[in-house]
This record gives structure tokens, C-alpha cells and sequence, in this order.
């Protein structure tokens, strides 16, 4: 098995015969199935930073595919188990990272945003002790905007930006702050890194509204940031980060 981290261990381990699953995972066969989640707002809320015609495709079209693509992977990986075709099992690991990936990100990305101006979007009020250590790492927030936004037009293809916290537990480094991207849909999985929030990089997550203009997306991105949800992921561990994706998965 590829080792991508903890989470991709109990993915990889839920595809046993005979084992039920939680939360939005239904089983069929005694193979868990996984589905989508509920967007916690409407469509619509938040525009005019993200239309409701991106929302709607993004959510129900391009994160289901991640959602049915991964199912039909993990059905394929467990029948090669059951063969015991190894071959064929390694050629499936591809299409669970990539489709497995896909719905971890999603479902981190739909809870850090937030309409604008709503509580969870004022971020003096409602993550005061990101704010410090943001503003102890890259000297203010608009250092911290900067280095960001930049580290998102860098992006070459299609690929994720995310603050993570470092949290290697009896460190001094302990809740230290790192700006890290990924490629495709590959997720943050290292050991003792915990997703802050991430910003989708993707066309089909800006394209129908920006078209190639995507410095206005990554500027307008920071109008719904759910800062109420990255404080509660930076005071929290990686435990507490995966909680609610873990029912999903």
C-alpha cells in the first residue's frame, strides 16, 4: 500500500469485506460507500466572490465524480484483494489517491469558506490566535495575503494552496505556520500537519465567472474565508481537523 498518512491508512482499511462504516458512508455489499456532503450554505451564498453556477457544478458534479470515481476504485482494489492480483491492486492505488484525494480536499475546502461578511469572515474578531501567529510568522496580515496569493498564481496546472500548522507535539515549533501547495488533488496528509484552510486552484473552481483572470479570483477569495472554522482547525489537533471527514470517509 502507498503510506500517505493516518487518514489514507483508515481509507485503505475500510475497503476489508464485511466492514460497516459511519457517518455518510452507506454500505453495499459489505464494502463501504461513500457520499456526498451537504454544503453547510446555499448555493448562492457566496456570490459575488463565487457565483451559485460554479457552486453548483463544483459541488455536485465535480466533487460527486470524486465521490463515485473512488467507490468504484475501492469496489475494484477489494474484488483484486479477493483475487489476490496483486497487479491489479497496485493499479488501482492511482485512482483511490487521486479520487480519495479529491474528496478529502473538497470537504476540508467547503467548510473553511463562508459568505462575506458574515461573522466567520472577520478575521480579527473570530481567530485571534491565528491572527498572532500569522502576524508572528510574516509580520501582518497582509505580509501573510502576499506570500499566500503568491504561492497560489505559482501553481503550474491544477493544485491546491494551503496554511497548515506544524504540530509536532513537546517542540518549540509546535503550532508553527507554513504556506505548503500541492499538485492535482493529492491532499495535506503528512505526519503532524494539520489543514488551516486551503483554496482550490482548479479551473473549474473560478473558470465559468473569472475566465483567465485568476489573480481577481485569488483577491476575491480572501472576502469568504471562514476564519471561524481555521481557528478551530489551528487550535485543534490533526485529530480534530479530520473529525468530521473521517465520518465521511
Amino acid at each position: 500500500m502507498v503510506n500517505l498518512g493516518n487518514i489514507w491508512q483508515n481509507l485503505l482499511a475500510s475497503q476489508a469485506p464485511l466492514q460497516a462504516m459511519t457517518g455518510n458512508a452507506t454500505t453495499m455489499s459489505g464494502l463501504a460507500t461513500y457520499t456526498l456532503p451537504q454544503l453547510p450554505y446555499a448555493y448562492n451564498a457566496l456570490e459575488p466572490y463565487i457565483s451559485a453556477q460554479i457552486m453548483e457544478l463544483h459541488h455536485s458534479k465535480h466533487h460527486q465524480a470524486y465521490v463515485t470515481n473512488l467507490n468504484n476504485a475501492l469496489q475494484a482494489h477489494v474484488a483484486a484483494i479477493t483475487s489476490n492480483d496483486i497487479p491489479a491492486q497496485i493499479a488501482q492505488q492511482p485512482a483511490i489517491k487521486f479520487n480519495g484525494g479529491g474528496h478529502i480536499n473538497h470537504s476540508l475546502f467547503w467548510k473553511n469558506l463562508a459568505p462575506a461578511e458574515s461573522p466567520e469572515t472577520n478575521y480579527s474578531e473570530v481567530a485571534p490566535s491565528l491572527a498572532a501567529e500569522i502576524e508572528n510568522t510574516w509580520g501582518s496580515f497582509d505580509g501573510f495575503k502576499k506570500a499566500f496569493s503568491a504561492a497560489l498564481m505559482g501553481i503550474q496546472g491544477s493544485g491546491w494552496g494551503w496554511l497548515i500548522k506544524e504540530s509536532t507535539a513537546g517542540t518549540e515549533n509546535s503550532r508553527r505556520l507554513r504556506i505548503v501547495t500541492t499538485k492535482d488533488q493529492d491532499p495535506v496528509v503528512g505526519s503532524g500537519e494539520v489543514p488551516v484552510f486551503g483554496v482550490d486552484m482548479w479551473e473549474h473552481a473560478y473558470y465559468l465567472q473569472y475566465l483567465n483572470g485568476k489573480a481577481a479570483y485569488v483577491e476575491n477569495i480572501w472576502k469568504v474565508i471562514n476564519w471561524k472554522t481555521a481557528e478551530e482547525r489551528f487550535q485543534g489537533s490533526r485529530e480534530n481537523a479530520f473529525a468530521e471527514l473521517k465520518a465521511l470517509l
